[in-house]
């Protein structure tokens, strides 16, 4: 399968979704829906240049590694081990979960219903619900220390997850916004369908192809765990790493369905491939 992706006889969202399908990632379990990058990091301009590098995210650093302070950041909360914590590890959220999944599909039946469901029964406190690509990328790459979310596959084929056909009243912004359509950037034109193309078009780039090997590597590959994920920056708390931890061996009823429940809410680490 690699050697079709470097024929270019397969595309990088079918070798990506393949990858998922290996990894037990499945459109059926929003616990371990599949998981894609973000591919971009050009948000703000009004045309978007596919052919200049500095248009793209870096697919060789985890998202909580974008930034050089923010990497620091999370090496410092390494190091240190904090008090709350109860291992050693960078991140002590995770790139997708249940909760991401519907907050991203949200607009959408039956994630809008999961949603609720998750969050106590109705929709959360506007300022945090998915609003706007942009103010996303710059939550889970720069400002917000547990925010390291990843995309998933809808953001490079389904324009209709951005678009709140259903009205659903998804409440106000402190500033005043009122939430309804997904706010896109502005090479997008205020249109979704083109908001698609563009991003998809950026998923089977040149830039994209030539590096998305790296990106794998953290997620699916040698650097997700061990000491290749320490030096990538790209360690989580142990309880993400489901398939690592051996439960039958744990006694206590309480500590196994805290562990269930945390790697429930918060996310797992794919099987490696």
């Amino acid at each position: 399968c690699f050697l079709s992706l470097q024929k270019r006889e397969i595309s990088n969202f079918d070798y990506l979704m393949y990858l998922n399908t290996l990894a037990g990632r499945s459109y059926n379990d929003y616990m371990q829906y599949p998981v894609f990058p973000w591919v971009l990091a050009d948000y703000h301009s009004e045309t978007l240049d596919l052919t200049d590098p500095h248009t793209f995210r870096d697919l060789s650093k985890p998202m909580g590694a974008q930034t050089v302070e923010r990497k620091h950041k999370f090496i410092q909360r390494f190091n240190e081990v904090e008090k709350n914590l109860s291992a050693q590890c960078h991140y002590c959220t995770h790139y997708s979960s249940a909760i991401i999944v519907a907050s991203y599909l949200v607009r959408m039946e039956p994630f809008t219903q999961t949603f609720c469901s998750l969050q106590g029964g109705s929709f959360d406190v506007a300022d945090r619900m998915f609003h706007s690509v942009k103010s996303t990328w710059e939550s889970a790459s720069r400002d917000n220390m547990s925010d390291v979310r990843e995309l998933t596959p809808e953001f490079f084929y389904l324009p209709e997850f951005l678009i709140n056909a259903n009205h659903f009243e998804l409440g106000c912004m402190q500033d005043g916004t009122v939430l309804g359509d997904v706010q896109l950037p502005p090479w997008a034109d205020g249109d979704p369908h083109k908001f698609i193309l563009l991003h998809r078009q950026a998923l089977e780039s040149d830039y994209v192809s030539a590096h998305l090997h790296c990106w794998i590597d953290l997620i699916f590959g040698h650097k997700q765990h061990g000491s290749a994920a320490v030096e990538a920056v790209n360690t989580y708390h142990p309880y993400f790493y489901g398939d690592k931890m051996n439960l039958k061996n744990i006694k206590d009823p309480l500590i196994k369905s805290t562990i269930l429940g945390f790697i429930s809410n918060f996310g797992q680490i794919p099987k490696q491939v």
